[in-house]
C-alpha cells in the first residue's frame, strides 16, 4: 500500500472514530436516530424523558425545544424515542411555542410564502412545487397553527441553525422517518 494510500485510509478511519465517538455522546444508541450527519450543536442533544412535558403519549408525542434546535419523538407504546437535530425560526417574532397537534401529513409537499413573507420579500415565488426546489423538502407535517410545519430541506446548511420564517426543518432522511412514525392526532409541544 503506498504512502498516500495509507494516509487516505487513517484520515477515513480517524474521521469514523471522530464521529461515532461524538454520536455517542448524543445521547443512548437505542435512542438515536441513525444518520451519517453530524450536528453542529451536538454537544445540546440529551435524551429526555416525555413525563415533564405531555400527560401521556396517545397518539405519540412531539417535543421541539428551539433553545437547543432538538426534536424529540416517543411513540404511544414509549418503545420508540427518536431525537433529531432541526433548525429552528430565525427571530423570537417568527417563533411560536405551546401546544398544538399534527393534523395533516404531505408526501412531495408544495409550498406558497405566508402572506408575512411575501410581504418581507416580494421576489419570492408564490408557489413552489414538489421537488429540490421546494423549502419544506420530502415530506411535511402540518400543525393545527396555521402556516407552521415540521418539514425537511433540501439545504442541509440549516439544520442546528437559526434559519426558518418560523417552521421546523429536518434533514429529509429524518422528516421521512418522523413522518412514517407520526400520525394525525400526534401531540405537539414546542418550547
Amino acid at each position: 500500500m503506498s504512502s498516500e494510500s495509507r494516509e487516505s485510509l487513517n484520515r477515513r478511519l480517524f474521521l469514523g472514530a471522530s464521529a461515532a465517538a461524538l454520536t455517542s455522546l448524543a445521547a443512548p444508541a437505542a435512542a438515536q436516530s441513525v444518520t451519517d450527519r453530524p450536528s453542529r450543536n451536538i454537544s445540546s442533544f440529551r435524551a429526555l424523558d416525555w413525563r415533564p412535558y405531555f400527560s401521556n403519549t396517545r397518539k405519540g408525542a412531539i417535543l421541539v425545544d428551539t433553545r437547543s434546535r432538538a426534536l424529540h419523538f416517543w411513540s404511544q407504546d414509549q418503545s420508540i424515542y427518536k431525537l433529531y437535530p432541526t433548525s429552528v425560526p430565525l427571530t423570537e417574532e417568527l417563533t411560536r411555542r405551546g401546544r398544538t397537534s399534527v393534523v395533516r401529513k404531505v408526501v412531495g409537499p408544495s409550498w406558497r410564502p405566508t402572506p408575512a413573507m411575501k410581504k418581507r420579500n416580494p421576489e419570492w415565488p408564490d408557489y413552489v412545487g414538489p421537488g429540490p426546489d421546494n423549502p419544506l423538502g420530502t415530506h411535511a407535517l402540518y400543525l393545527s397553527w396555521t402556516y407552521y410545519r415540521i418539514h425537511g430541506t433540501h439545504d442541509t446548511r440549516k439544520i442546528g441553525r437559526k434559519s426558518s420564517n418560523g417552521c421546523i426543518g429536518l434533514y429529509n432522511e429524518h422528516i421521512a422517518e418522523l413522518f412514517a412514525l407520526t400520525q394525525i392526532g400526534t401531540q405537539v409541544l414546542l418550547i
